[in-house]
C-alpha cells in the first residue's frame, strides 16, 4: 500500500511541475490538477473502489446536534465542489459549474487571468435570467426551446437552474412532459454532447468499468432507464436518455440535489422500433432488443456495479422500463437495494395524494368510493396498491375489503377471475363477475366515484363515459394521467363540459385553466415531479437504505396537506407548479421525520429541526465569488520573510 501511495505522490508532483507543458496538456487535454488527482486517485484505492463507496458502506455520521443546525452535512470537494486555486481561469470560462460569465466582477477578471477574455459589461445573475427568458422567448419550437436549456446546462449550471427555479411555470413542460417526449424520438438528430453513462449488452461482464469511467467519484441518485416504455410513446431504446436527463434536471432544480451527485444512465439492449433501427442518426444498438436471463445478468451486474463504485446508499430510480420488467426488478430489488420505481411507486404517490386532497371536496373518504382504472400497467397497479395500503390504515380493514373498493380494466376488458393467464400483479384485483369488453358497459354495471386512466389511449374517456360519471355521482372524480398531453384520456374541457362543471379533474400534462359557466377551472397536474425530487432528498438527507411503499404513503399525505382551499375552489387538488420547490423540501422533510421515526435512518445523531437540516442540504443556484477573501494577518517581524 505504502508504494501504491508512494507511487501516487510522485505521479501528482510531475503533474504540478509540468502543468503548464504542452506534453502535458496534450496527454491530459487540458484538464485541472483537481480532475488529474481525482482520476488518478480513482485507479488506486484498494479494491478498485471509490473513497465514497468505501465509506458507504457504513452509516453516515454527522456533527454533533448542536453544529448539524442548518449545516451541510453531504458535501463532497469532488470534481463537482471546486476549491479555489485549484482551476485555472480560463477552465473556469469552460467549466459550467463554475462558469458565470459575463457576472464574474472585473476584479475577478484580473486576479483569475482572464479580463479582456470577456466584454467590458458586468452583469447580475437577475439580468442573465431575464436575458434567458427574451432569448427563450424567441423561439417559437417546444423542442428548439429544450435545446436551448440543454445548452445553456452546458454553458453555465447555476444560470440554467436559478432560470428554471424562477420561471418553473414555462419550464417543466420543457424539461420534462411533453417536450421531453419528443426529444426522446429525435436524440439521435439533436445529440449535442455526451450526457450520462450508456451501458450496452455487449459491457455484460464490464459493467463496473464503465461506471468507473464516469469522472464524479460521488454519485447520491440515478436514474435508469432501458428505454422500453418511454412515457406513451412506445420503446425509444437508447433515445431514451432524455427522460434520465430530464428528471433528473428536476431533482437538482426542484429539490436542490447538487448536480454532481446525480447521473443519469441508459441501459441499451437494443430496440423493438424499426423507425429508429433503419434511422442513420439513430445513436443505439440496431439489433432487436435482448430478453430473458443474458438481459437480468445485466441488470443485476449493473446494481452491484452502483453498490461498488458508490455505496450501498446511492439510490436508484427505475424509470420506463416495460410492464413485467419494472414489477419484476422492484420485487427483486427492493428489499436488498436503496431503489424505487416512479412509474409504480410515485406516480401512486402523486394520485394518492390528488385523491386525499379530492376528499375535502367530496366531504368523505376514500374507503367510501369505488375507484375503476381504465389500464392495468404499472401506474395503475401502484396507484391500487398504494389506494389499499392508505384505506387499510386510515379505516383499519383487512387488505381484502380494501381490494373489493377497487375495478380494473386492460385492454381485455374487466379483469375478472375467469380470465385465463392473468398476470401476477393483476391477480388480487380480479373480481367475481361476467366479463365486460367495453368501457363503458363497466362504468354503467360498476357506477365508480373514481375513474382514473393511465394507458395511453387517447380518448378513452368519451362523452358517454364522462355523462354516466356525472350522472351517477354528485361530484365525479376524473383522473387523465396518460403522457404527453396527446395521449390523454380526455381533456379538462371535455371533462368541465361533459359533467356540466361537477367533476374533479386532474391530467398527468398541463393544460390551460378551462373556462365553463362563467368559472375559471384551474387544471391539477398529477405530475410525479411533486414526489420522487423530494424522496430522494430525504432519502439522500436521511440514509434511508429501503424505500418501502409506506414512504410513498406518507409523502402523498404531506403533498395533499400543502393544498390550500383556495386551491381547491379553483378545482385543483395538487399545488401550483411553481410552489414544487417549496413542496419538495415540505414533503421531504417529513419523510425523513418518518424515517427516524420508524428507525430506519442512517444519517445520525438524529437532527431536531428536520425541515432546517434538510434545507441546509440544498443547492444554491446563487453565485459564489471566484477568489477566496482577502484579510490582514498580523506576521510581526515575519511579513519581510
Amino acid at each position: 500500500m505504502l508504494k501504491k501511495i508512494i507511487k501516487i505522490y510522485k505521479s501528482t508532483v510531475y503533474v504540478l511541475q509540468n502543468l503548464n507543458s504542452k506534453k502535458v496538456n496534450d496527454k491530459v487535454n487540458r484538464l485541472s490538477f483537481e480532475k488529474i488527482l481525482s482520476i488518478s486517485m480513482l485507479g488506486k484505492v484498494k479494491n478498485n473502489m471509490s473513497p465514497s463507496g468505501l465509506l458507504s458502506q457504513t452509516p453516515r455520521k454527522s456533527l454533533p446536534d448542536f453544529e448539524t443546525e442548518g449545516t451541510s452535512l453531504l458535501g463532497c470537494a469532488c470534481m463537482g465542489d471546486k476549491t479555489p486555486g485549484a482551476v485555472s481561469g480560463f477552465d473556469r470560462l469552460n467549466n459550467p459549474a463554475l462558469n458565470k460569465s459575463l457576472a464574474f466582477s472585473i476584479n475577478e477578471r484580473q486576479l483569475l487571468g482572464i479580463h479582456g477574455l470577456l466584454p467590458p459589461v458586468v452583469k447580475t445573475q437577475n439580468e442573465q435570467i431575464k436575458h434567458c427568458k427574451l432569448r427563450l422567448d424567441r423561439l417559437n419550437d417546444p423542442l428548439d426551446k429544450y435545446i436551448y436549456l440543454m445548452d445553456l446546462l452546458d454553458f453555465n449550471e447555476k444560470l440554467l437552474y436559478a432560470f428554471v427555479k424562477n420561471h418553473i411555470q414555462e419550464t417543466m413542460p420543457l424539461l420534462y412532459t411533453p417536450t421531453v417526449g419528443s426529444a426522446c424520438q429525435k436524440w439521435g438528430f439533436i445529440y449535442r454532447r455526451p450526457r450520462g453513462v450508456y451501458i450496452t449488452m455487449y459491457d455484460k461482464g464490464h459493467v463496473y468499468e464503465v461506471l468507473k469511467n464516469w469522472p464524479e467519484c460521488d454519485v447520491r441518485v440515478i436514474v435508469v432507464t432501458d428505454g422500453e416504455r418511454i412515457l406513451g410513446l412506445g420503446d425509444q431504446g437508447a433515445c431514451g436518455m432524455g427522460i434520465p436527463v430530464g428528471k433528473l434536471a428536476l431533482y437538482t432544480a426542484i429539490a436542490g440535489i447538487k448536480p454532481h451527485f446525480c447521473l443519469p444512465i441508459t441501459i441499451d439492449v437494443g430496440t423493438n422500433n424499426e423507425c429508429h433501427i433503419k434511422d442513420p442518426l439513430y445513436p443505439g444498438i440496431k439489433e432487436k432488443r435482448r430478453t430473458g436471463k443474458e438481459y437480468d445478468e445485466l441488470i443485476d451486474e449493473f446494481m452491484k456495479g452502483v453498490v461498488q463504485r458508490w455505496g450501498s446508499h446511492c439510490l436508484v430510480q427505475f424509470e420506463d422500463f416495460g410492464n413485467k420488467n419494472a414489477f419484476r426488478f422492484l420485487e427483486k430489488y427492493r428489499n436488498y437495494f436503496c431503489m424505487f420505481n416512479d412509474d409504480i411507486q410515485g406516480t401512486a404517490s402523486v394520485v394518492l395524494a390528488g385523491l386525499i386532497a379530492a376528499m375535502r371536496i367530496t366531504k368523505n373518504k376514500l374507503i367510501d368510493h369505488v375507484i375503476l382504472f381504465q389500464g392495468a400497467g404499472e401506474a395503475n397497479i401502484g396507484i391500487a396498491n398504494l389506494c389499499v395500503l392508505a384505506m387499510m390504515t386510515d379505516e383499519n380493514i383487512t387488505e381484502e375489503k380494501a381490494r373489493e373498493k377497487i375495478w380494473m380494466v386492460d385492454s381485455k376488458g374487466l379483469i375478472v377471475k375467469s380470465r385465463n393467464e392473468l398476470e401476477i400483479q393483476k391477480r388480487p384485483f380480479a373480481k367475481d363477475h361476467e366479463a365486460l369488453k367495453d368501457l363503458l358497459d363497466v362504468v354503467k354495471k360498476v357506477k365508480p366515484t373514481i375513474l382514473v386512466g393511465a394507458a395511453a389511449v387517447p380518448g378513452s374517456f368519451t362523452p358517454e363515459i364522462l355523462q354516466e360519471m356525472a350522472r351517477n355521482n354528485e361530484r365525479p372524480i376524473v383522473f387523465a394521467l396518460s403522457n404527453p398531453t396527446c395521449k390523454a384520456e380526455c381533456t379538462p374541457q371535455q371533462a368541465y363540459e361533459e359533467t356540466k362543471g361537477k367533476v374533479i379533474y386532474a391530467s398527468g400534462s398541463p393544460f390551460p385553466p378551462v373556462t365553463y359557466n362563467n368559472q375559471t377551472f384551474i387544471t391539477g397536474q398529477g405530475n410525479n415531479a411533486y414526489i420522487f425530487p423530494a424522496i430522494g432528498l430525504a432519502t439522500m438527507c436521511a440514509g434511508i437504505p429501503n424505500l418501502s411503499d409506506d414512504y410513498f404513503f406518507i409523502a402523498a399525505e404531506a403533498l395533499a396537506n400543502q393544498v390550500k382551499e383556495s386551491y381547491l375552489e379553483e378545482g385543483c387538488i395538487y399545488p401550483p407548479i411553481d410552489m414544487l420547490p417549496e413542496c419538495s423540501i415540505k414533503v421531504a422533510s417529513t419523510v425523513v421525520e418518518y424515517a427516524y421515526k420508524r428507525g430506519s435512518a442512517t444519517v445520525l445523531p438524529e437532527p431536531s429541526d428536520k425541515e432546517k437540516f434538510v434545507r441546509a442540504q440544498l443547492y444554491r443556484t446563487e453565485y459564489e465569488p471566484a477568489i477566496p477573501s482577502f484579510y490582514e494577518v498580523p506576521l510581526g517581524d515575519q511579513k519581510n520573510i
